[in-house]
């Protein structure tokens, strides 16, 4: 079937996660943070990936704002700096400002220009990712963003899939999802929806029941896929 809406994960995807630890890095008298961000960063994403889904598994959801502040204690614990809380608020306010990569501008132009449906299935709680898209400056679009806090469990359950087919009334199978989390793009994939995975580091297929449609390493292939399909 012909693909008549294109749907994107948000942190990860069109968000950079490493932007906030990035930025804080960058600023003056950082010299000491400068050294140990990256590590932070990927601790932090993991912790906050890993929280997601022992939440969703056991039922003990809490929004993905609590997820993240107590993915982010675990990564400052681990740097030993658990102990400054200017560096925590800081990397938290610059979480919800987090800069789009470079593609994602001319990429969702070329969709809407292409006549395709947009729109954002994410973790992340409306008011974060209202903020993310303001500040991005890509508010115009998107048809709709849609958050797991209308279902209250995290990706990857299928709740938070079908959210897609009750919003905009339109078969699985007519809309590709584009994650740059394996496991994403393949539970998606499992769900019923054509799926690309942005593997932009060159990573290896998640060995699970379902893989991913497509595997780009850019979403500068997203149109290409969208139209051809």
């Amino acid at each position: 079937m012909p693909i008549e809406l294109c749907v994107f994960d948000a942190y990860g995807t069109l968000f950079d996660v490493d932007a906030a630890a990035r930025a804080v890095a960058a600023e003056p008298g950082q010299a000491g943070f400068a050294a140990k961000w990256p590590a932070l960063s990927a601790d932090w994403r993991a912790k906050q990936l890993q929280y997601s889904w022992i939440r969703a598994v056991t039922g003990a959801h809490a929004d993905f704002r609590t997820v993240t502040t107590e993915a982010l204690d675990w990564a400052l614990d681990a740097a030993g700096l658990s102990g400054d809380a200017a560096l925590r608020d800081r990397l938290l306010a610059l979480y919800r400002n987090l800069g789009v990569y470079a593609e994602v501008p001319a990429t969702l132009s070329a969709l809407r220009a292409a006549g395709l449906g947009t729109a954002i299935l994410s973790n992340g709680t409306p008011d974060m990712l209202d903020a993310a898209i303001a500040a991005a400056g890509i508010g115009g679009a998107f048809d709709a963003v849609l958050s797991v806090e209308r279902v209250g469990v995290f990706k990857p359950d299928a709740r938070v899939y079908h959210l897609v087919g009750a919003h905009f009334g339109t078969r699985p199978d007519a809309v590709l999802f584009v994650s740059a989390n394996g496991w994403d793009a393949a539970a998606a994939a499992g769900y019923g929806f054509a799926t690309a995975w942005v593997n932009r580091a060159g990573a290896p297929v998640d060995r699970l029941p379902w893989r991913p449609d497509h595997v780009i390493d850019s979403l500068a292939g997203v149109p290409a896929l969208a139209v051809r399909a």
